[in-house]
Formats: structure tokens, C-alpha cells, sequence
């Protein structure tokens, strides 16, 4: 039986995307997403700020690093990747980040954007 490992995320670029391509031409645009969480304490409203990691691929990476900007809203669909690795020290590390399989863009709040509303999901790969 399969695990399910599935993740949605909504909140705002904490800057602009950085994209690359691998040595194979590969497209990847990597971006972080704050997210906001509201909760009362004590009767006292509280509130939690997350920031995460997302990686996307292919066209998709394409599209995201021609529509995405700082302040940009967005919901990501993906999944979570945990990559491992021990440093030249002998110390183990660990970092988690999303996959984003889908992404939708949402109304950036700035009046002039010249980026558009979008919804894009990832395309097979022949």
C-alpha cells in the first residue's frame, strides 16, 4: 500500500523567484511562501508566520518564473521532499521543501502588475 504525501499551501512570495535549468535543460524555479495562521489564545488573537520552500519543474517552472513576483499570491498543490545529507564535518542534516505539482496564481494586490492571474498544471512528459 502506498503512503499519501500531498500538501496545500496558500500564502505570498517572500521575493521573486530564482529559476535554473539543470545540465539535461531541465527548467527548475525555486520560490518561498509565507503563510499566515490565525488562532486565540487565552481569548487573545494570535498569529503564526511559515515560511516554505517550493520547487517546481519543467513548463510549470517556466510559467511561475514568468508570472510570479514578491507579494504574490499563490496556492500550491504538491508534495513534500525530504533531502538528506552529512556535511564534511560528519554532521547530519536535513531539509524539507514542496514539490509543487500545480500552482495557482492569485490577484497579486498591486494595481499595476504587469504579471497576469494564472492557473498552470504540470504537463506530461513525453
Amino acid at each position: 500500500m502506498n503512503s499519501l504525501n500531498s500538501i496545500i499551501l496558500e500564502g505570498h512570495l517572500t521575493k521573486d523567484p530564482v529559476s535554473s535549468k539543470t545540465p539535461s535543460g531541465t527548467s527548475v524555479c525555486k520560490f518561498t511562501v509565507a503563510s499566515n495562521r490565525y488562532y486565540k489564545q487565552d481569548g487573545e488573537r494570535k498569529e503564526e508566520v511559515g515560511f516554505f520552500e517550493v520547487q517546481v519543474w519543467g513548463r510549470l517552472a517556466d510559467t511561475c518564473s514568468e508570472y510570479l513576483e514578491k507579494g504574490r499570491g499563490v496556492r500550491v498543490v504538491g508534495r513534500l521532499q525530504q533531502n538528506r545529507w552529512t556535511d564534511e564535518t560528519g554532521m547530519a542534516h536535513s531539509r524539507i521543501l514542496i514539490v509543487g505539482e500545480h500552482v495557482e496564481f492569485k490577484s497579486s494586490g498591486r494595481s499595476q502588475s504587469s504579471k497576469k492571474e494564472k492557473s498552470m498544471e504540470p504537463q506530461p512528459a513525453y
